[in-house]
């Protein structure tokens, strides 16, 4: 007895397309489950290319926790880029710890990029920010170096275009200097240093974030270096700088002064001893017009004579003043 293979064949393939197309065994498993979805539903999300098993599972798991959620909604998301799972898990936290969430804002923070599930359970437990050292100068010069606490917990309306934790934790860095700036010593900030949690929390720097800061906390203070004095010694030490070179600036110029002045003294020497040579000349030449006789030649010696006399008594051991020696045309005029 021959048996036809080939058409248990195609009724096995068109078997199979028909299961993969319209799972029965997930239908009967959502109808058990009081989920209403059709096998042509089913059939249809095949087509879309979206996982029946998916959706339904996760319209099960939200009927089961109270929410009124349709297929058609998860199908949407899924289709949109979105992770069905987290968002059913982040709305049945949200119900069960009474925060307003609706399907709506929980994809729309999904869709954003943002974890919504770990948003609802940071709303629930809030989160410790550790912020990095942060270095403040108070009115008297001298460095503080801050290490806060910052406590947040996560402000659903704000997830969709709320700033994160880089923001939060720039504004409270900046809060942190400005108070420690503000004060007159770092003796104050040491004595009491809820002062800068006080005036930082005050200033509403959660505005326009996702976070919602509950308290800041001021971990460590540590004394850093005297900045002030650091100021005052480079300036010092600038100020010096520039004293010298106008000084050498100075000493530079009076040295060039002192060089023309010598330049002038010889100058003026020379000068001196090119006059002094004309005068033997000219009383060669008085003596040949006969402006000057013999007498008046040897009074004048008389006179220069005494002169160089009282010049050594007054000035021992110095040259006496320049004398007039007559030449060979005077010895022959005499």
């Amino acid at each position: 007895m021959n048996f036809p293979v080939f058409p248990l064949a195609i009724a096995a393939v068109v078997l199979l397309v028909f299961l993969y197309f319209f799972p029965i065994s997930l239908w009967v498993t959502a109808i058990f489950s009081g989920v209403r979805v059709s096998l042509f539903q089913l059939a249809f999300m095949r087509v879309r290319k979206v996982p029946p098993s998916l959706i339904v599972n996760s319209l099960i798991t939200s009927t089961k926790a109270g929410l009124q959620l349709t297929a058609n909604d998860l199908e949407t998301h899924f289709l949109a880029g979105g992770n069905v799972p987290s968002v059913i898990k982040a709305l049945i936290s949200a119900d069960k710890a009474n925060i307003p969430l609706s399907f709506k804002q929980a994809t729309a923070i999904d869709l954003a990029g943002r974890n919504v599930f770990e948003a609802v359970t940071t709303s629930v437990n809030p989160k410790v920010i550790n912020t990095p050292s942060v270095a403040a100068v108070s009115q008297d010069g001298i460095q503080l170096i801050v290490i806060a606490r910052v406590t947040v917990r996560a402000n659903i309306a704000q997830l969709v275009g709320g700033a994160g934790e880089e923001t939060i934790l720039a504004r409270v860095g900046e809060g942190i200097v400005s108070t420690i700036g503000s004060s007159k010593s770092h003796k104050e900030v040491l004595e009491n240093p809820d002062k800068i949690s006080k005036v930082v929390l005050a200033k509403g720097l959660d505005a326009g974030t996702a976070f919602e800061i509950l308290s800041i906390d001021i971990a460590d203070v540590d004394i850093g270096e005297n900045i002030g004095a650091k100021l005052q010694t480079d300036q010092a030490s600038a100020d010096l700088r520039v004293a010298e070179a106008r000084a050498e600036e100075r000493r530079a110029m009076a040295v060039a002064m002192e060089q023309e002045n010598r330049a002038k003294t010889q100058d003026a020497k020379a000068r001196v001893v090119e006059a002094e040579a004309e005068i033997p000349k000219a009383i060669a030449e008085a003596f040949r017009s006969g402006n000057l006789g013999v007498m008046d030649y040897y009074k004048m010696r008389n006179v220069q004579a005494d002169t160089e006399m009282r010049d050594s008594i007054a000035n021992p051991g110095g040259s006496g003043s320049g004398s007039i020696k007559p030449g060979r045309e005077e010895g022959r005029q005499s």
